[in-house]
């Protein structure tokens, strides 16, 4: 037998030492709790690995849904590159113009509700949103639906091409969809349209649902069968359906005139920016992805906004803007001279307010500027000290401007609160309102 039998493997020298109490071999000891710790390292590395390849999985999958729900206008944006050569240049670099369209569509089980489906869907609603550079200031222009306008040849739904004619602007959209609407408003007003977004009646009840309704303020009791609303007097929150009605309802609130329904709509829309901006929506994940998901299964737009990343540089440039600097305004309109249940533009305070927003030029607005009898809307206006004082002194001047102002189809524009765009110019003053304003006030 050799001599080293019966001694631990690896000698019994230094190297080959036994392992005594306590060392790594034992049963209870450092070395175990080493072990131990170790293992229980491994564990948890694995577990955060696995919680964030959930998390990463999860939020790739709530982005891919936003994602998904955004309908790709690629019809329009073919069609708008066909014309091409005919639109308007961008003269402002980052000042953006953007076609809202609220679509008036009964087709789907959500929409059927509000008529018959035709087939066909027309604009309810047009709006032309216009974001300075900078991001500073957004003025919201509503345009007629019964302005008469020059509409292009367009191209149909079922390929044929209709004849440019001289007819209401909503039939734009209803014969020739997005694209010729955006054409229409840029023949009218010589202004690049850069992105497009339209929205059903559906799609605005999930946004207001979604926000967990809007706050409006009504002077008297609403009692409206045809638009289902039946509403106290004084501050009442609406919820999508409620808003639907609000908003179209023309019977029942004001004169029952367009003016009246668009000025509502800027209202309502003025308290819904708001009402998104807050710090209830956009710091609560519970209650922004609601916003979100309603907001982009509503929309459809042009390519170039139909991803989230779109719609985020778009939204990102506008909530640092004050909401006294986000405007509201209808474009300057009269009865138009051979049918006063049909609009037309008044001139030159239309061409004017296209110019400046074409340029990226300042403009104000301001509440309750005087209309004439004959109905004239969004004229402009002065509400500077300056003409009141001038007024008090000498009477209101309405066949002639004073002090520099511009005459624009009986209403006298002296110099304004506005920011002037060259350090000479002074800006205009329209009739409108902006999102700061409280309507019970």
């Amino acid at each position: 037998m050799s001599d080293t039998a019966g001694t631990p493997p690896g000698g019994p020298g230094p190297a080959g030492r036994g392992l005594g109490p306590g060392a790594g071999a034992s049963a209870s000891g450092p070395g175990l709790v080493r072990r131990r710790r170790r293992r229980w390292m491994r564990i948890g590395a694995l577990s955060a690995a696995g919680v964030l390849v959930v998390a990463a999985g999860a939020g790739w999958a709530v982005y891919a849904k936003l994602e998904g729900n955004i309908t790709p206008d690629e019809a329009a944006a073919a069609e708008l590159a066909r014309f091409e050569k005919e639109r308007p240049t961008s003269l402002v670099k980052d000042a953006q113009n953007i076609l809202l369209i609220g679509s008036d569509s009964r087709s789907g089980d959500d929409n059927a509700r509000y008529g018959r489906d035709s087939g066909t869907e027309r604009s309810d609603t047009a709006i032309l949103l216009h974001l300075s550079a900078g991001r500073h200031s957004a003025t919201a222009v509503s345009l007629p639906r019964d302005l008469m306008v020059e509409v292009p040849g367009c191209l149909r739904p079922d390929g044929q091409r209709t004849r440019p004619m001289f007819t209401m602007f909503n039939q734009a959209f209803a014969m020739g969809g997005s694209a010729c609407a955006i054409r229409t408003v840029e023949k009218l007003t010589n202004i690049r349209v850069d992105h497009h977004v339209v929205v059903d009646f559906h799609g605005f009840k999930k946004m207001v649902d979604a926000v967990d309704g809007v706050e409006v303020c009504l002077r008297r009791p609403i009692e409206d069968k045809d638009a289902a609303l039946s509403l106290p007097a004084g501050r009442v929150t609406l919820n999508g359906e409620q808003a639907l009605g609000y908003v179209r309802a023309r019977k029942s609130l004001g004169n029952g005139s367009d003016t009246d329904r668009m000025e509502r709509q800027q209202r309502f829309l003025g308290a819904l920016v708001n009402k998104v901006r807050s710090n209830d929506v956009l710091l609560n994940p519970a209650k922004l992805y609601p916003v979100l998901d309603a907001a982009t299964s509503s929309l459809t737009t042009d390519p170039g906004l139909a991803s989230l990343r779109g719609l985020y540089e778009l939204v990102r440039g506008l909530r640092d803007i004050p909401t006294e600097r986000v405007q509201f305004l209808t474009v300057p309109r009269e009865s138009y001279v051979h049918d006063a249940n049909r609009d037309q533009l008044v001139q030159p305070a239309a061409r004017e307010l296209f110019e400046r927003l074409r340029g990226d030029a300042p403009l104000v607005v301001a509440q309750g500027a005087a209309r004439s009898s004959a109905g004239i809307s969004g004229s402009l206006a002065s509400d500077s000290s300056e003409e009141k004082a001038h007024e008090k002194a000498h009477g209101a001047s309405y066949g002639k401007p004073h002090d520099g102002a511009t005459q624009r189809d009986g209403k006298a524009m002296g110099k304004a609160s506005g920011e002037p765009s060259d350090g000479t110019s002074p800006a205009p003053t329209f009739s409108g309102n902006t999102a700061a304003e409280d309507s019970c006030t």
